[in-house]
């Protein structure tokens, strides 16, 4: 479709690439990730331990983090804190093989976006990463609307 001379595509805002970042010790989990995201609406940046992800996190700003549920050092919780205090904080998902009832709770009541069971099912997967990438990117958009209004208000 053209509109004065420029070429617009309706497609363009949900075919951009979004940046995922998967944080886990387990190098399978990270190889199931990268077939799920395969797609070039996806890029997959893997993290083996915590202070790796912190330092991909201080530099980079993913709207999604893929954690696994213990780390050595330290734990998804620990990742969460961290990620709370940026500008712009990515929406958490922590995964784990013993996914129940009290880790889900527990996950979301300190502020993650959602938990996964593992093994990973495809479809399941690209629901929550997705819904939660359009939670992070309308989060965005209120904050930087709610800015540009403080502005004209001053």
């Amino acid at each position: 479709m053209k509109q004065t001379g420029i070429e617009t595509n309706p497609t363009a805002i949900t075919a951009a690439v979004e940046t995922i970042l998967s944080i886990s010790p387990i190098e399978d989990d990270h190889n199931t990730l990268e077939r799920i995201f395969s797609q070039p609406r996806w890029t997959l940046h893997k993290a083996l331990t915590l202070s790796y992800a912190i330092a991909f996190l201080a530099e980079n700003h993913p709207a999604v983090v893929i954690c696994e549920c213990d780390l050595a050092p330290g734990t998804w919780k620990d990742l969460l804190d961290w990620a709370m205090v940026l500008p712009q904080p990515p929406c958490v998902i922590v995964t784990s093989r013993l996914a129940d009832d009290y880790l889900w709770a527990e996950a979301l009541n300190v502020g993650a976006y959602d938990v996964l069971a593992q093994p990973f099912e495809r479809a399941e997967v690209i629901r929550i990463v997705s819904l939660a990438s359009r939670s992070w990117h309308d989060r965005c958009s209120r904050s930087s609307a709610s800015k540009i209004r403080a502005l004209h208000a001053a």
